[in-house]
């Protein structure tokens, strides 16, 4: 059976810049990501993206809007899995980045972004909505969590 997750991902945009964050551990690790995770029980998806946040690099983000839904499929893993990521900028926030055990933040020129060490389908998306379009997409991965397919859309609203 397929293990579902609601997630959140988040990335903090300043002028030309975007906060990307190594992750440090677990699912990810020695990549560059926006920061986020998973919805708890109970909480809603901007209440989780909120704490997961403050969590990750010490900001609480007061405006973000919502840029893409993007959903993850890895039928192929001995425990297969699917996350569905709703996927937020934010131009306003309370605190400043800073490294915690689980992330360590750093501000890139958003025409620096290291695509080579992220994952995959990064650079298929988040270009798009860097050019403020709206994407719903969805990945799917090997065992070792390569990407194997990909389809985006540019869409006028997100769920």
């Amino acid at each position: 059976m397929t293990k579902a997750k609601l997630c959140t991902l988040l990335f903090l945009i300043r002028d030309d810049q975007i906060l990307l964050a190594m992750k440090k551990r677990g699912f990810g690790a020695n990549l560059w990501n926006g920061v986020g995770g998973k919805v708890d029980a109970g909480e809603t998806v901007k209440q989780a993206l909120i704490r997961e946040c403050q969590e990750e690099i010490g900001v609480t983000p007061t405006a973000f809007h919502s840029v893409a839904y993007l959903e993850f499929i890895n039928d192929a893993a001995e425990t297969p899995w699917r996350q569905h990521v709703h996927v937020y900028f934010c131009k306003e926030w309370e605190g400043e980045p800073a490294e915690s055990e689980e992330m360590a933040p750093q501000w890139f020129a958003i025409a620096d972004i290291p695509y080579a060490t992220m994952w995959d389908d990064d650079q298929i998306w988040l270009p798009f909505v860097l050019k403020d379009k709206k994407v719903r997409g969805e990945f799917t991965f090997d065992t070792h969590d390569a990407m194997t397919s990909a389809a985006v859309q540019i869409v006028p609203t997100l769920p």
